[in-house]
């Protein structure tokens, strides 16, 4: 009776955080508000759920995680004030032309988080190009969110082997893999995911002009002359490289030095080391704008601070959730899932990630309860770890991307566009296609166990 009570709560829990969070409040205090809704029906003393399960979860996430956060918000903001990646996506542009306005877009914000840039400066480094472009296309201004988000927030994100994003990253932790694990399933899901995403697109753009539908001015946006910005011919070089240096010292780097057996480093420790390196790399390819260098590190750690604490105060919530008696059934259910334990995860952290609007978020709330069980039974099976990583990694992308997700309403914010008017190109590409693409691949790879 209790447990189902306690489930229950959790159902309010969530549903009252997705609104709050749907109306633009801050989840910084409506997590846990929530959260103290799910421990007073669970029978749990609220102090000790608040300053004991909440606080402790929410702190545990930013010691493990803070320096991924905050030496990539730096490195992004580096990326960004210089102009370096502005110039790197100006040059894509200047390949393909506003008559490929889609690929224009989806091309550079792919490079930009495969080479570790943080999707939230991705967003607004590619919307004032993206902004261009569909002007110059001739398409409405409201489809331009998905283009973004599909680049931004899919793909790159959690199927490419080798990503630097901590999506990628966390399940490196719990299953002791790297960040090129499972390369043929990554590879796979890429396809998967980035086929029928770039055709909705172009659909979505077909139908606008035949519906006579052109680009409007928003009113609210200021471009910039980019004119006054007088940078050498070479500088895309300057955004270009910084990306490949942070790929090549996560996933080369490493094992060149533990088979030289000078030292082995873990997914975390090597994501900190990428991220320096690429930090170094863009400020010596800069160093003519060494004025710029200090103000973009001042704003880069200062906006890492809101960045880890929008999604700590999220696995926080979660963190009281666990050990709510409801969600002993939840996590019995999802132990006891017909079908294999790829599919389980699967379903598991993408509930948890639509749950807290955050991929990283709900992935460590999942594989911190479940990851154990999880493990055990692969290695009874004979089956990889690397499977586990891939699988969570992909569903983490899936559901996170309801309405409240904070990357969600930062684009839409910075789009000047309002769910009902782009929401849906977002939820297709970034939320529909990647669920179905985790749930799908881990039915089947499953089979074959």
């Amino acid at each position: 009776m209790y447990a189902t009570i306690s489930l229950v709560g959790i159902v309010l829990g969530l549903i009252l955080l997705i609104l709050m969070a749907y109306k633009g409040h801050s989840i910084i205090w409506v997590a846990p508000l929530c959260a103290i809704i799910v421990a007073v029906l669970s029978g749990l003393n609220i102090l000790d759920a608040y300053l004991g399960d909440y606080i402790k979860g929410t702190a545990e996430y930013i010691i493990s995680w803070f320096p991924a956060f905050f030496l990539g918000a730096v490195y992004g903001k580096i990326m960004d004030m210089t102009g370096s990646a502005r110039s790197l996506a100006n040059k894509v542009v200047s390949l393909i032309g506003p008559k490929f306005a889609v690929a224009a877009v989806v091309i550079p914000s792919l490079l930009m988080t495969y080479g570790g840039i943080s999707l939230f400066v991705v967003v607004f480094v590619i919307y004032p190009m993206g902004y261009a472009i569909y002007r110059e296309a001739n398409l409405p201004r409201t489809l331009l969110p998905g283009a973004i988000a599909f680049g931004a927030f899919g793909v790159t994100m959690t199927a490419i082997p080798g990503t630097p994003q901590i999506q990628n990253i966390i399940p490196t932790t719990y299953y002791g893999t790297t960040a090129t694990a499972a390369p043929l399933m990554s590879i796979v899901a890429a396809i998967l995911i980035a086929v029928p995403g770039y055709i909705y697109l172009e659909w979505r753009c077909r139908q606008a002009r035949k519906k006579g539908l052109g680009f409007v001015e928003d009113s609210k946006y200021v471009e910039t002359n980019n004119d006054e910005v007088k940078l050498p011919s070479w500088h895309w070089l300057s955004g270009l490289l910084p990306l490949i240096v942070v790929v090549l010292m996560l996933n080369v780097l490493p094992k060149l030095l533990a088979d030289a057996g000078i030292v082995e480093w873990s997914s975390s420790q090597a994501i900190v080391v990428a991220l320096v390196g690429g930090i170094v790399v863009a400020c010596l390819m800069n160093i003519k704008q060494f004025k710029i260098l200090l103000p973009a590190i001042n704003q880069g750690s200062n906006g890492s601070l809101l960045a880890i604490m929008n999604t700590a105060c999220a696995v926080g919530f979660g963190s009281v959730i666990k050990v709510v008696p409801g969600f002993a059934l939840l996590k019995k259910a999802m132990l006891n899932m017909p079908g294999n334990i790829l599919f389980s995860e699967a379903v598991a952290v993408n509930v948890l990630a639509g749950a807290t609007g955050s991929a990283s978020g709900g992935m460590s709330i999942a594989l911190e309860a479940l990851a154990p069980q999880y493990l055990e039974k692969a290695l009874d099976l004979g089956m990889n770890p690397e499977l586990l990583h891939r699988v969570a990694s992909l569903a983490s992308g899936g559901l996170d991307t309801l309405p409240h997700n904070g990357a969600v309403l930062t684009l839409l914010a910075v789009s000047n566009c309002k769910h009902k008017e782009s929401y849906i190109d977002v939820c297709v590409t970034s939320c529909i296609i990647p669920v179905v693409v985790s749930l799908l691949l881990s039915l089947i790879w499953g089979l074959f166990i």
